[in-house]
């Protein structure tokens, strides 16, 4: 249900801007619009949302200025704001009609909205009760990162941007260096109160793309000086994002007075999509390229350079499982099951393919086996592939995981090596956990993943890395995972890079399983070429190494 309001009364303020040449402006030409009226529809669902509309004679655009600190354009006359402090509140917004020379009238109107929106859980974290200071997560490899706004839209889908893949990468841009010396503070009076306050030494970090707002010159991103001084408000509101439910945390925040997070894009609202006591990943739309999402990891723990994750020495002497591929035919049962059809959803990803296990699609053949995925008519689905896995077979807890392998191409092509915790019938994804020891997608040829999916960190916000590989589909390369107790490390051809601190608080302590699968579109996979016809990835063995 939904109400309408209208304004008619409250002051109208006039006023007459007459430029300084010559005697071309006339008043007969700069006309005050008048007759300004507002009509506000408010709705009764809790949602807090107020569409206001705005009309007036004379008036060629719009301006709303709200008490939170927001304004918003609209040559329309009609804007949409949702209002999300919890309960019933009265706010009063200045509505202002502009016409031609710049001259406008406004007009005060009130309106009293209803809000159940409340994160408690968000402002806790965020503030620790009281107030809290959180840094750029210099240590963790894409701290800073840029995808493309749309369905698709994850942290793993970065675009390499200088080097910010790699950890302090903004240290060794000069341009770059004040970023680390940045400080993001966040409190709270009464726990459901939220500040910002932003510490920048003197100078912050701008998109090329808004050196204009400072005067800077420099043709790149660049450090200048900045004045970020000041307490700012903050309010929460429901995320509104093509993001997946299932990938983010759904709360937005918009900082007052401009404000901004670290890297100046044009935007004071961030999206958390995920959010713990020592770690956030914020999603913003650049504001002048509504195209661009960005993503920033910020840390309760000032990272110290030098101080990442260093690689634990381990030895796994011991070969207990293998399967060198050898006999040709069907995968040996004793070793392999597999999973049929389409799944739910798409095995989850919304996949496009239906996987069987006939040997047009998985076959043992010349000392490897084959995983191929075509595109046919079959059971309704446009495209089939296999899925082999060694659930209830063979299952294992920490070793080295090592697999040979040579990836399929072609675009919309999904391969992964990769496993799963052994009690996900009991303990649903992603509280099982998922060791992604190799993903690849055909639409980037030359770059393979690894990630850890768990509770807080699944989907977009999983804990991926990637790595380049020029042959990925032409030579066979080892991937490999090497798990225990403190870590979990991944190499391509013994070349580490990634590394993973675990501990008792994650799943990763228990049996998993190992799948190989070829999967088409989907999620990560996207859109499929329409000339792929057929392709396989072929693996040459796979083994698993423990300790004494």
């Amino acid at each position: 249900m939904k109400k309408i309001i209208q304004i008619t009364s409250y002051c109208l303020l006039l006023f007459l801007a007459v430029g300084c040449q010559d005697d071309d402006n006339t008043l007969e030409q700069i006309l005050v619009p008048q007759n300004l009226e507002v009509t506000m529809d408010v709705t009764e669902d809790g949602s807090g949302n107020v569409t206001f509309t705005a009309t007036a004679d004379n008036a060629v655009t719009y301006r709303f200025a709200f008490p939170d600190g927001t304004t918003a354009v609209a040559p329309s006359g009609v804007y949409t704001k949702r209002f999300t402090k919890s309960g019933l509140n009265t706010y009063q917004i200045t509505v202002m009609a502009y016409g031609q020379g710049g001259v406008n009238s406004s007009k005060l109107v009130e309106v009293t909205v209803e809000s159940d929106f409340s994160d408690p859980e968000a402002i806790e974290l965020l503030t620790g009760g009281g107030s809290k200071t959180w840094y750029w997560a210099a240590s963790e490899p894409n701290h800073l990162g840029v995808g493309p706004n749309n369905d698709d839209a994850t942290q793993n889908y970065f675009w390499a941007y200088f080097s910010f893949t790699e950890p302090f990468a903004l240290a060794n841009i000069p341009a770059a260096t004040c970023a680390y010396d940045d400080e993001f503070i966040f409190s709270t009076t009464t726990g459901e109160d939220l500040t910002y306050e932003y510490d920048n030494n003197g100078a912050s970090f701008f998109n090329r793309s808004y050196a204009s707002v400072v005067n800077g010159q420099s043709p790149d991103d660049s450090c200048y000086e900045f004045d970020t001084s000041g307490e700012r408000a903050v309010s929460l509101a429901p995320s509104e994002s093509v993001v997946a439910a299932e990938r983010k945390r759904g709360t937005t925040m918009t900082l007052t007075n401009d404000g901004f997070i670290g890297y100046y894009i044009g935007t004071n609202e961030y999206e958390i999509l995920s959010l713990t006591e020592n770690r956030m990943l914020l999603r913003a739309i650049q504001g002048n390229d509504q195209g661009l999402a960005w993503y920033i990891i910020l840390t309760a723990e000032k990272p110290v350079q030098g101080s990442g994750p260093q690689a634990e020495e381990d030895d796994f002497p011991n070969l207990v499982w293998s399967d060198e591929f050898d006999t040709d035919g069907a995968p040996d049962p004793a070793n392999w099951t597999y999973d049929l059809g389409n799944g739910q959803a798409g095995w989850g990803n919304n996949e496009l393919q239906y996987y069987t296990d006939r040997s047009d699609n998985v076959v043992v053949e010349d000392g490897v086996l084959k995983i191929t995925a075509q595109r046919e008519s079959y059971m309704g689905f446009d495209f089939t592939s296999a899925r082999l896995k060694s659930e209830g077979l063979q299952e294992f807890t920490f070793g080295r995981y090592e697999i040979r392998a040579k990836l399929p191409e072609g675009v919309g092509t999904w391969p992964a090596i990769w496993m799963l915790g052994a009690d996900y019938m009991t303990n649903p994804w992603p509280g099982t956990g998922e060791i992604d020891i190799m993903e690849h997608v055909g639409r980037n040829q030359n770059e393979v993943l690894s990630t850890l999916h768990f509770p807080g960190n699944s989907g977009a916000n999983a804990i991926s890395e990637a790595t380049t590989v020029e042959t990925v589909s032409s030579e066979f390369h080892v991937y490999a995972a090497e798990w225990t107790e403190t870590q979990i490390r991944f190499y391509v051809d013994d070349e580490l890079y990634h590394i993973f601190q675990n501990d008792e608080t994650k799943p990763f302590n228990k049996d998993f399983f190992m799948i190989l699968n070829v999967a088409m579109g989907g999620n990560l996979g996207g859109d499929v070429d329409a000339s792929f016809s057929q392709s396989a990835m072929e693996v040459d063995y796979v083994r698993v190494y423990q300790r004494d």
